[in-house]
C-alpha cells in the first residue's frame, strides 16, 4: 500500500497535516499504556500470587503466556486487519485494553487472569504494526523515522515511569487497583483518539497470502532475523541488569530502582537520535548503535566497581538500547513498503523472540560464568549484530548492482 493510498483523509488533506503531531503524541501515550500493561505484571507478581494462593513461579507463567501469544498471533492478526480504517482499529484496540484490564482487576483466579492477559496480547502487536505505520504516514516519508520514534517514546516512558510507578501504585492500592487504573487510562485515550484523530481512508483488502509474499523477499527476511539478533543482545543483559547492579556493582538494593530509572531516562536521548538518523541510512544507523551497545556493555563490566565510571557506561548502554527500538521497527518497515503494517508486526514478533532468547541466553550465562557474564554475553551478541549489518549492507549493494 502506498503512502498516498493510506493517508487520504475523508475531509481534506490539510486536516491530516495539522493533526499529525497531536495524533502522534496520543499514539505515544497509548504506547505508554500498552507497554505498561504488558510489563506491569512483573512488579505485581508477589502480591498477585499471595492473593490468588499460587506460587510466584506459577504466576510468572502469565508473563511467558503474554510473550508467546504476541509472537505467534501478531503477524496473522495484523495481516487480517490491515484494511481496517485506522481510527476504528485504534479505538477497538484501546477498548479491548480497557476491558481486559478491568477483567484482570476482577479476576477471582489465575484462569480468568490468564484470559485477561491473552486479550491484550492479541491486540498489542496489531497496535504496534499499525501505529508505527500510521505515524509514518501522517508525518510523511521525510519524517517517518521521527514519528515512529515518538510513538516508541511510549516504550521508554513506560520503562522509566509506567512500570516503577505502577508497581508503587500496586503496593499502595493493590494489584487490582493498578489494573483498574490502566483500564481507566485506556478508556480516556480512546476518547482522545475519537476527538482528535482524523478518519483515514480504509486500506484495500489484501489477502493474507498476498501480504505474506513479503516473506519471499530475502532482504526483508534478513532484516527480521537481524532484529531477532539485536533484541537477543539487548535482553541478554537488560533482563538481569538489576541483579548485575546489586551483586556485581554492589549497588544497595534500595537504590537499584533509581539506577534503572536513570538508565531509562538517558535512553530517551537514544530514542531521539535513532529516530532522526534511521530515515536516511537505516543499516548504517543500526550498525552504529550496535557498536555503541557493545562498548556500553563491556564498559559496564570493566567499571562495575567504580560508580562514576559505571554511570557513564550505563549511559552509553542505555542510549544504544533505547535507540534500537525505533531503529529496528522503521528499518524493517522500510524493507517492505508494500506491506508496512504486517512488516511492523512481524518485527514485533521478532523482538519478542529476541527477548525470550536473550533471557534464556543470559540465564544460561549466569549458570555457567556468573552474573557478571551477562553484559559480556550481550556485548558479544551486539558485536555479532553489527557484523551482520555490515554483511547485509554488502549483500544489498551486490544485489542492486
Amino acid at each position: 500500500m502506498s503512502y498516498s493510498q493510506n493517508t487520504a483523509v475523508l475531509d481534506r488533506p490539510q486536516a491530516l497535516v495539522r493533526a499529525d503531531s497531536v495524533c502522534t503524541v496520543i499514539l505515544a501515550i497509548a504506547a505508554f499504556i500498552i507497554v505498561t500493561t504488558e510489563f506491569l505484571m512483573v512488579g505485581l507478581l508477589p502480591a498477585l500470587a499471595r492473593d490468588l494462593s499460587i506460587s510466584v513461579a506459577t504466576a510468572g507463567q502469565l508473563v511467558t503466556l503474554f510473550a508467546v501469544v504476541v509472537m505467534l498471533f501478531g503477524p496473522p492478526l495484523t495481516a487480517w486487519l490491515a484494511h481496517v480504517e485506522r481510527k476504528r482499529l485504534f479505538l477497538g484496540v484501546l477498548i479491548l485494553f480497557a476491558v481486559s484490564n478491568a477483567l484482570a482487576a476482577l479476576a477471582p483466579n489465575i484462569w480468568v487472569l490468564a484470559v485477561a492477559r491473552i486479550i491484550p496480547a492479541l491486540a498489542l502487536p496489531v497496535f504496534w504494526g499499525t501505529a508505527s505505520e500510521t505515524a509514518a504516514q501522517l508525518a510523511g516519508p521525510e519524517r517517518a523515522g521521527r514519528a515512529v520514534s515518538m510513538v516508541y517514546l511510549g516504550i521508554s516512558a513506560a520503562m522509566l515511569f509506567g512500570i516503577p510507578l505502577g508497581t508503587v501504585a500496586g503496593n499502595v492500592i493493590g494489584w487490582r487497583g493498578a489494573f483498574w487504573a490502566l483500564a481507566v487510562l485506556s478508556a480516556l485515550i480512546a476518547l482522545l483518539l475519537q476527538v482528535f484523530m482524523p478518519s483515514m481512508a480504509a486500506g484495500k483488502r489484501v489477502g493474507l497470502v498476498q501480504q505474506a509474499r513479503i516473506l519471499r523477499d530475502p532482504f526483508f527476511v534478513a532484516n527480521v532475523l537481524l532484529s531477532v539478533v539485536i533484541f537477543t543482545a539487548m535482553f541478554t543483559g537488560y533482563t538481569y541488569l538489576a541483579e548485575f547492579l546489586e551483586q556485581i556493582a554492589q549497588v544497595p538494593s534500595s537504590q537499584v530502582g533509581w539506577w534503572l530509572m536513570g538508565f531509562g531516562a538517558v535512553g530517551l536521548i537514544g530514542n531521539w537520535l535513532g529516530g532522526r538518523w534511521v530515515d536516511r541510512k537505516p543499516l548504517a544507523t543500526t550498525a552504529a548503535f550496535n557498536v555503541l551497545l557493545t562498548i556500553g556493555m563491556f564498559a559496564t563490566v570493566f567499571w562495575a566497581a567504580q560508580h562514576v565510571g559505571l554511570a557513564v557506561a550505563l549511559g552509553v548502554w542505555g542510549i544504544a538500547n533505547t535507540a534500537l527500538y525505533p531503529i529496528c521497527q522503521i528499518r524493517v518497515m522500510k524493507s517492505a513498503p508494500q506491506a508496512q503494517a504486517l512488516a511492523g508486526t512481524i518485527n514485533v514478533s521478532a523482538a519478542n523472540a529476541g527477548i525470550a532468547l536473550g533471557a534464556m541466553l543470559g540465564g544460561t550465562s549466569i549458570s555457567w560464568w556468573g552474573v557478571q557474564s551477562v553484559a559480556v554475553s550481550g556485548g558479544v551478541m551486539a558485536a555479532v549484530a553489527a557484523v551482520s549489518v555490515a554483511a547485509l549492507g554488502y549483500w544489498l549493494k551486490k544485489r542492486e548492482g
